[in-house]
Formats: structure tokens, sequence, C-alpha cells
């Protein structure tokens, strides 16, 4: 498709009238940008040289209706471009994975705080959803060997189409099932796992944005009643699974902390920490076999 050329007054003109129909101004530039192809140092020019002459990669009426739709329907803009922008790659995403947070990329730096001089060893995405993880491991660690799993069939057809893009020459498979179950044969031989599992307390869920309760999968979302269900049986399984000195990492939710390093504490798991997210609150749980 031929870039669109558009002035750029035209085109701020444009974004304001978009915005008086309503939606956030950042989820709007996003759009420009991952839709578009609009850099933001282009944007920001354009306020100082509004005569000049831009080029965006979508008609301005296709992003127009992708905006509509957004706003009338609650449709998050990453299932409509069908992409989003993690860590230092764009991973393709659709309703049947979470969208990938910001946050759960210091997961990565924590894995490579403990592991980054390592030239091999094992890890593990469990719940790998759209493979975000997965792939950052693998272009992180490309001489370990790696395993991706979760319990959705489609889920884990995305994670192997980002997988296959953007890690093609890693050492990696794909497992369909729950947690640990089918990495038996790798019991005691896994070093390193990260994992992001559902942690919204069920009568929590109807609280949520809509764009985030009526677009994500639930199957990643409901933790159940307290919303530890599945930290409780991902932890629970540490310790068969993790070979000596191999540790567990898992984000949780904002109020879960202490709940999630007594839980570790408690099957023998030893280093238990916690670490922060962006914001300075307790989101993450390490914890390694002794």
């Amino acid at each position: 498709m031929k870039p669109e050329a558009i002035s750029g007054e035209e085109f701020l003109s444009w974004r304001r009238r978009l915005l008086r129909q309503g939606g956030r101004p950042v989820d709007f530039d996003w759009l420009l940008g991952i839709g578009g192809g609009l850099e933001w140092n282009q944007f920001q020019n354009l306020y100082i040289l509004p005569a000049s002459i831009i080029f965006l990669e979508k008609s301005l009426e296709d992003l127009e209706d992708l905006w509509r739709i957004h706003l009338e329907k609650n449709i998050p803009l990453q299932y409509l471009i069908g992409r989003c922008p993690w860590r230092d790659f764009e991973i393709e995403v659709d309703n049947s994975v979470l969208i990938p947070r910001q946050e759960t990329e210091l997961l990565i730096d924590f894995a490579l705080e403990k592991f980054e001089s390592y030239s091999s060893g094992c890890w593990v995405d469990l719940g790998t959803g759209s493979g975000a993880l997965a792939v950052a491991l693998s272009r992180s660690l490309p001489g370990w060997s790696g395993h991706a799993v979760d319990c959705s069939e489609e889920a884990l057809k995305v994670a192997c189409r980002n997988l296959k893009k953007l890690a093609p020459t890693v050492n990696y498979q794909v497992h369909l099932g729950n947690w640990w179950e089918p990495l038996e044969p790798l019991w005691g031989l896994i070093n390193l796992v990260l994992v992001n599992p559902p942690y919204i307390p069920i009568d929590l869920i109807n609280g949520l944005d809509p764009v985030v309760k009526d677009h994500e999968p639930l199957l990643a979302l409901d933790g159940g009643i307290d919303g530890l269900s599945p930290c409780r049986e991902i932890i629970k399984g540490a310790m068969l699974a993790l070979a000596p000195d191999g540790w567990l990492m898992m984000e949780h939710h904002h109020d879960q902390s202490l709940f999630v390093l007594e839980l570790m504490r408690e099957i023998g798991l030893k280093e238990v920490s916690c670490k922060f997210d962006l914001e300075g609150v307790k989101r993450f749980a390490l914890g390694m076999h002794p």
C-alpha cells in the first residue's frame, strides 16, 4: 500500500476532530504510531513545522474507522491492529491471548540478572499466551533450550507464529496442557521458570475496564475466588520441576505479595523475595530451589 501524504496542519486538525469524539489522547497517538507508522518525534515536529508533509502507512479514513470501532465497541486497539510493541519487538496478538503489559517486561530483566552469563540451560514460560516472554527469553538466552506451555490451543497457535517469526533459530518447544503437567519429562531439569498467571479475583473481573473484561480472554484473567488458585498450583509443583538452584519468577496481583511469598516459603523455596513494578508496587515474587 502506498503511504498517504498529508500536511502537518491538516493532520493536526484531523487529530483534534477525532479526539473530540472521545477516548484518551495517549491511546489515539498509540494508534497513529503502530497503525499509521507515525513516529513520536515526527508528530512533535508538526507543532513546530505544521506546513511539513508526513506519510502515513494507513489512510486517515482507515485510522478513523479503527478509532471509531475502538470507541463504540471498547475493542482494544492492539486487537484491531493485530500487533503490540513489547520490549524490543512487536508481537502478534488477537483475542485468544492477553495483551502483554509493559510491567511484565521486568520478569525478563530479573531473569537476566541471574542468568545472562550462563551459556546454556532450560527455561520455561508457563501460560505463554502470545509468547511474549518466550520470545524475549529466546532472544536473550540463545544457547538455552526453551519450553512454552499453555492450556489454550488457540493461544499456542499465536505463540508459535511469534516464536517462528521473532526467534526462528532458537531451540524451543511448545506444549499444550495445564501448567507443569505437559513438562513431566523435564521435571528436575528446569533452571528458570517465568509465569504471569491469571490472578484477578473472580468477583473483581466485572469491575475491570470494558476494554479488558469484554475482550481479553477470561482464561487469562480469572484467578479464582481469591485470585491465587493458579499461583497455588504453580508454586506447589515448583519443587518437583525446578533443578537445584533453579528459579521461579512470578507476577501477581498488586495486593498478593505477602500471600505468594509465604506460599513459596512453605514449599521450601529459598532466597524468596519480592520485586517492584514500574509504579513501585510489589508485583513479582522470586524463589529458588535449594
